[in-house]
């Protein structure tokens, strides 16, 4: 059976380098065991933490479906289309990638949504994890991608301001009423005794801290120098602490 991880929370709080990592420690603890990783926002740049090229986004396929001629004669546009999704996933020796994209034009993304839905329904049977890094937004939750997973970490960076953010994450999901075994928050780039500050932010929320990604120097120096934070070293206190999270959640 497969087991969901969703990473939710607003933008510039380390959700990607959160993701990045905990791929990285379900590969290394699971070297044996399928992965899949999604990355579910229209910024997409997991793969570039993950260090992988991406040439077809799920973006990409609605939009060669639209163009006059775009399903090949003979062929139905649902069959082309989970043809052409297959053909999106980014394959490696020990995990799978697939990304949504940005929409190109104007219009509802209530289809490539539904879309995705369903495909990864069926897609993820074929894998013992599946890790989605989310929207940065809010409004993904609503929309029910990602209905129900075993874990869902909501992160924030450490300021008053994004643990608020995080709060709202939590009612957004008690009242559309997702299906999350367990929630928990964990903070990034923060700094000594700044979690004792946000103490009562925090408790507000209602959510168990899990963890914290705290601020790391190698990070931004992988950052201008474009190296995929897949790759960073194993003394970096960011890899450090995403391994105590990551025995922590027993995953």
């Amino acid at each position: 059976m497969t087991k969901r991880i969703a990473i939710a929370g607003k933008g510039g709080t380390g959700k990607t380098t959160l993701a990045a990592l905990l791929i990285r420690m379900l590969q290394e603890n699971h070297p044996d065991r399928p992965i899949l990783a999604v990355d579910a926002d229209p910024n997409a740049n997991l793969n570039e933490a993950l260090g992988l090229e991406v040439e077809q986004t799920l973006a990409m396929v609605l939009e060669a479906i639209k163009k006059p001629g775009g399903v090949p004669t003979g062929m139905t546009k649902d069959i082309f289309v989970q043809y052409e999704l297959n053909r999106s996933l980014v394959e490696t020796k020990h995990y799978d990638l697939l990304v949504m994209g940005s929409p190109q034009g104007a219009g509802c993304y209530c289809y490539p949504n539904d879309l995705l839905r369903r495909f990864l329904e069926q897609l993820s049977e074929n894998y013992d994890y599946m890790l989605m890094d989310n929207e940065a937004g809010l409004e993904h939750l609503s929309r029910r991608v990602l209905p129900e997973a075993e874990v869902l970490i909501i992160t924030s960076d450490a300021t008053a301001r994004g643990i608020r953010s995080a709060g709202r994450v939590h009612e957004i999901i008690e009242n559309v009423k997702l299906n999350f075994g367990r929630m928990g928050l964990v903070i990034a780039r923060s700094q000594p005794g700044e979690l004792k500050r946000l103490e009562k932010e925090i408790d507000r929320t209602g959510l168990e801290v899990w963890g914290e990604i705290p601020f790391d120097a190698t990070i931004m120096d992988f950052d201008l120098d474009g190296k995929p934070l897949f790759e960073l070293p194993a003394e970096s206190p960011a890899v450090q602490a995403a391994e105590k999270l990551y025995r922590s959640l027993a995953l």
